[in-house]
């Protein structure tokens, strides 16, 4: 995650900031506007495979709180995610064109840090919290490096044939419950309930380490949607999507209107149609809002002076630290190991999870804003270069 910054052009005027800076620290504070329903959900983690996070319904309860819990979940789920993905790409298209300036060969030393990130992520696994992206991530960029020493026409017949495998997976997926008749509504397993509520850190360690395989099936599940938007990336840096050039403005222009006029009305489409669309949501209309983002950003980015960008530009300059910071942080409040708002607001309303939302997001940038001010980089990122031994 640390790599997935362009650096700032020297021809550029001091009040730019840099594109990626901003879209990262967007992707990192939009993922946690997900997550933050699941460590405020019961039996947490677990709740996700358990069906027992129950998504708002705002036709059947037409209320501010459902109405406005649904909007919020909505703009997040799936598309923050996809847009991060797409900046791993653009991060690793940027290190491979460095490593060619260098007339280093490639991918030469890349693969000790896709092993140094997958070890990361294997840490935030077991100790934090179990959805975690950089283990998937780590071993999608082995493959997209290599992929970026062949040419250009074997990317291209990879990235379409990945998205086809995906599309087929996802479709039969959503048709399967499209099929299945209607059940009694899900319920997570009491003693998964009692665990976060009450249970030790040990034991929330030892629960993700019993139940490692079915907590790491969404990168399994999505590895051809995760190839797909890595070579989506590296499209997209070739081409100047995120160049302060004219070029540059006019395809985040086109990004900004295809991406969110197919993508809003098609998301909310399937959000209104109810759970059997979910998997078609998150994982196909979710990466083409995405898209649409990284567009919409770009262009305000372009022609106005953006409140907030600066915040967001901190959190992206400090990307890896924030990611895992925020999970930490919501861990402490959220699990009987700390706080236990889950369970002491549980069942209050979604107004306290938003806030929750709100709470960490400013934590989170005024810590990297005040950090940067005195170091480099963010406290994980400077333990990733040092340990890697990353030459400027």
């Amino acid at each position: 995650m640390a790599d997935t910054l362009l650096p700032p052009r020297a021809d550029a005027t001091a009040a730019r900031l840099p594109l990626l800076d901003v879209l990262r620290g967007a992707a990192v504070l939009g993922t946690l506007m997900t997550n933050v329903w699941i460590f405020a959900s019961p039996g947490s983690e677990w709740s996700v495979l358990q069906g027992g996070m129950h998504l708002p319904d705002p036709l059947a309860d037409p209320s501010a709180a459902t109405v406005a819990e649904a909007v919020f979940r909505f703009l997040a789920d799936g598309k923050f995610l996809s847009l991060l993905t797409v900046l791993f790409g653009v991060g690793l298209a940027i290190q491979y064109d460095s490593a060619a300036r260098r007339g280093e060969r490639w991918p030469g030393r890349y693969p000790r840090r896709a092993a140094f990130l997958f070890l990361e992520g294997t840490v935030h696994f077991v100790l934090v919290f179990a959805w975690d992206v950089l283990m998937g991530y780590a071993v999608t960029a082995l493959l997209v490096a290599w992929l970026l020493a062949r040419s250009e026409r074997v990317r291209r017949a990879v990235m379409w044939g990945a998205a086809g495998v995906h599309l087929s997976l996802t479709g039969l997926v959503t048709l399967g419950d499209v099929l299945t008749p209607d059940h009694a509504p899900k319920t997570v397993d009491a003693s998964a309930v009692r665990l976060y509520a009450h249970g030790s850190w040990a034991e929330q360690i030892g629960f993700r380490l019993d139940h490692a395989l079915g907590l790491r099936i969404e990168p399994v599940f999505t590895f051809g949607l995760l190839v797909f938007l890595f070579l989506l990336g590296v499209r997209l840096h070739r081409a100047g999507a995120f160049a302060p050039t004219a070029g540059g403005r006019r395809i985040r222009g086109r990004m900004a209107a295809w991406g969110l006029g197919l993508g809003l009305p098609l998301g909310a489409a399937a959000a209104l149609g109810g759970p059997d669309f979910f998997v078609l949501g998150r994982y196909c209309i979710a990466p083409l809002v995405a898209i649409g983002y990284i567009g919409l950003i770009g262009w305000a980015l372009d022609r106005f002076a953006v409140p907030g960008a600066a915040a967001l530009g901190s959190v992206g300059r400090t990307a890896l630290s924030c990611y895992v910071g925020q999970n930490l942080l919501c861990v402490v409040l959220c699990y009987g190991v700390g706080l236990g708002l889950a369970e002491r607001l549980g069942g209050s309303g979604p107004w306290w999870v938003m806030g929750l939302w709100a709470a960490v997001s400013l934590t989170l940038v005024a810590a990297s804003r005040l950090w940067l001010r005195r170091f480099e980089r963010g406290p994980l990122e400077a333990v990733q270069h040092r340990v890697l031994g990353v030459r400027r």
